[in-house]
Order: structure tokens, then C-alpha cells, then sequence
């Protein structure tokens, strides 16, 4: 793969566009360049499993991603490395190139996809034992997000409890196309967990479940999967929601991550109108389902959502009526990566540009108590 080429900001861009140091990232994504990488992290028994078995890696997604990894062409490390998988590569691409403060590490391995119980907790401790060991060691501005086996909660809440005593990891991560909603009580122990470490839960674009994206079944192409995939978020949403989570666990803070933005407003009014009418149903929801929405719920910028008309935009963000609930994001090394000086429109500028490149993330995260 060719090296990264760049354009020097400075070069096209105005005062007001540029980026400035004291950028907070909040998705960024590290991968295993094989099955090698991650059996330092496991035991004989699981290297001995691979071994024998010929395991390469977690089963792939349904939908070709148009680029391999979904990688921009740029990020392929010149080592030949699969891309995401070189730290200092992306130190230098990433942190260096654009001033990063801090970049939030979201893996996205694949191991709920491995029906092997057993064998799936260990991947997910091996992840994290690797990002700990290849990333966070690697360079002090990078902060990690904890991998859980989700469909597998009380593991999942073991693994936190673990994990979260390196202050270095800042979230739970997990990813939004679920087999049941997250509500469920089912999923509660790691919300619990959660709480107890003192960690907000990214929940992140991507599956581990069998189930289609849409409501009527399949569709044929990833522009659809990729498109459609706020339908997942708003399905999350709605059942944290209702299934009252946010009264049994009124610390918990959520991050909704690479699902865009601008559906929450007629998401919010909905609701609230459907609420009203049908509260005997959820007689635990003591306000309205906005008001959670809006407590404990924050998002991530990329993919942004951009009208053609820019004072469109902020519409939007007084649609949802705070200035502390997005915070932005790359989504490097994939190829919708957004560059920190071009990602936010330029409508946006003065605290309100400050607060989305790091203010509502330093605040949401508490990087400095970190």
C-alpha cells in the first residue's frame, strides 16, 4: 500500500478551519495484523486451539466494505501491515500530524462472533491485554476502550472489573447491531459494572448479532447496511430508554458512536408524544424519555451529518438544546475518515467549535482526573 499522503492544512485552509492542538478524537480503531499478535495475550490452551484448528481470525462482515478493512489507501502502514495495526504509523499519521490531545481506541475485533464461549471471553481479554501492551505503552496519548463478549454479561462484567484498574481505559465498548436490545435486563450486569469502575459504555457502529439491519430483511449492498445502520442506534436508544436502565443505573453515561446525529430530534419528540399517551407501559420513567436522552446520552460527530444549507446544521444542534452533546471524531484509518480541520462546517466556530473538538469529550470521559 502506498504511504500517507497528507495535505498540509496551512496550506488551503483559512484561520478559522484549522485545527488546533487540544484536539480530542473519540474513535479511533486498532487491529490485530494477525491471530500472531494476540497469542503472546493467550494461554497454551488457546494457542494450542489455534494451532490445531487453523483459526485466522473472527468470521467477517456480510457486506464487502468497498475497501479492504474499510481503510482510507493512505493508512496502510509501508510495512505492509493490515492497516490500524502499526501504533507508530499511527502515532505519527493520526496524533502527530494533527495535534492530537488524546484519541479514544475503539477495537472492533469480531470475537462475539465466535460461538465458542470460552474461546471468545479469552480473545476479548487478549485484546486488551495487546492494546495495553502495543498501544497505550506505546505513546501517552492514547486511551483505551475495555473489549467485552456482550452476549456473554457476566463475563463481560468480570472482564471490566478487571481491566478498568489501568486508568489508561476510559469506556466499555460495544457495538450497536445486538441480538436483544440493550435494555434487556439480561445485559444489566454490564451496565452495573459499568458503574461501579466509574466508566461510561460506547456503544459503536458495527454487529455481533445475526439480525439485518432493517425491519424488512436484508438488504443486497453495504451503501444500504452503512446508511441504514442509524436504525440500530435508534432501537438502542429507544429500550435503554424504556426499560428504565437509566432509573436503575442513574450514573450511567452512554456514547453513541459512528451513528450520526441529526435523526435524534424527531427521535425525541416522538417518543416523548408516544410517552405521554402510553405511560401506564413504563410506569418506572419518571420524566420524560427526552430528558434521559439528553442526561446520559452523548455522540460522536463521523459520520457528520451535513445539510447543504450549513446554518442547517446548526439547527440541528439547537434541535438537540445542548452545546455539550456531540464530541468529535476521525473514525481513522477508515475511508469516511473525517480530518479534524475540515470534519466540523464552517458555520461552527468559537466555544461552540472548542467545546465539540475536546471540551465535551475532556468533560465526558475526565481526561484530567485520568
Amino acid at each position: 500500500m502506498a504511504q500517507a499522503v497528507i495535505t498540509d492544512p496551512k496550506e488551503t485552509d483559512t484561520v478559522e478551519e484549522r485545527v488546533t492542538s487540544g484536539t480530542i478524537d473519540t474513535d479511533v480503531h486498532p487491529y490485530p495484523n494477525t491471530i500472531t499478535d494476540l497469542t503472546p495475550f493467550l494461554s497454551s490452551r488457546w494457542n494450542q486451539y489455534i494451532e490445531q484448528s487453523g483459526f485466522k481470525g473472527p468470521p467477517g462482515t456480510q457486506y464487502p466494505k468497498g475497501y479492504e478493512m474499510a481503510g482510507r489507501r493512505d493508512a496502510w502502514p509501508p510495512n505492509g501491515q493490515r492497516v490500524g495495526s502499526d501504533p507508530d504509523f499511527a502515532r505519527q499519521q493520526l496524533l502527530d500530524h494533527w495535534n492530537i490531545r488524546y484519541a479514544v481506541l475503539n477495537p472492533l475485533y469480531g470475537h462475539e462472533k465466535v460461538h465458542n464461549d470460552d474461546f471468545s471471553i479469552a480473545l476479548a481479554s487478549a485484546i486488551n491485554a495487546w492494546m495495553s501492551a502495543m498501544w497505550l505503552d506505546n505513546d501517552d496519548r492514547w486511551r483505551g476502550s475495555i473489549s467485552v463478549t456482550a452476549n456473554l454479561p457476566e463475563a463481560a462484567a468480570e472482564e471490566i472489573r478487571r481491566v478498568a484498574k489501568d486508568p489508561r481505559y476510559v469506556q466499555i465498548i460495544v457495538t450497536v447491531r445486538s441480538e436483544s436490545p440493550y435494555g434487556k435486563r439480561v445485559f444489566h450486569p454490564i451496565f452495573e459494572a459499568a458503574c461501579d469502575v466509574g466508566l461510561p459504555v460506547g456503544i459503536h457502529f458495527g454487529t455481533w448479532g445475526n439480525n439485518p439491519i432493517t425491519a424488512a430483511g436484508w438488504p443486497s449492498y453495504y451503501l444500504e447496511d452503512h446508511t441504514g445502520m442509524t436504525q440500530a442506534f435508534e432501537a438502542q436508544v429507544l429500550s435503554l430508554v424504556s426499560e428504565g436502565v437509566f432509573e436503575k443505573f442513574p450514573d450511567l453515561k452512554i456514547a453513541l458512536i459512528e451513528g450520526g446525529f441529526a435523526w435524534l430530534p424527531p427521535l425525541m419528540w416522538r417518543f416523548d408524544k408516544n410517552y405521554k399517551g402510553l405511560r401506564e407501559e413504563v410506569p418506572w420513567l419518571r420524566r420524560l424519555p427526552s430528558e434521559y436522552i439528553l442526561e446520559h446520552f452523548r455522540m460522536t460527530t463521523q459520520p457528520m451529518d451535513e445539510p447543504p444549507n450549513p446554518q442547517h446544521f446548526l439547527q440541528i444542534l439547537d434541535m438537540i438544546g445542548r452545546d455539550d452533546f456531540l464530541m468529535f471524531a476521525t473514525d481513522y484509518p477508515h475511508w469516511d475518515f473525517d480530518a479534524p480541520d475540515r470534519a466540523l462546517p464552517s458555520v461552527v466556530r468559537g466555544d461552540l467549535r472548542t467545546k465539540i473538538m475536546s471540551e465535551n469529550a475532556a468533560a465526558f470521559y475526565e481526561f484530567e482526573r485520568a
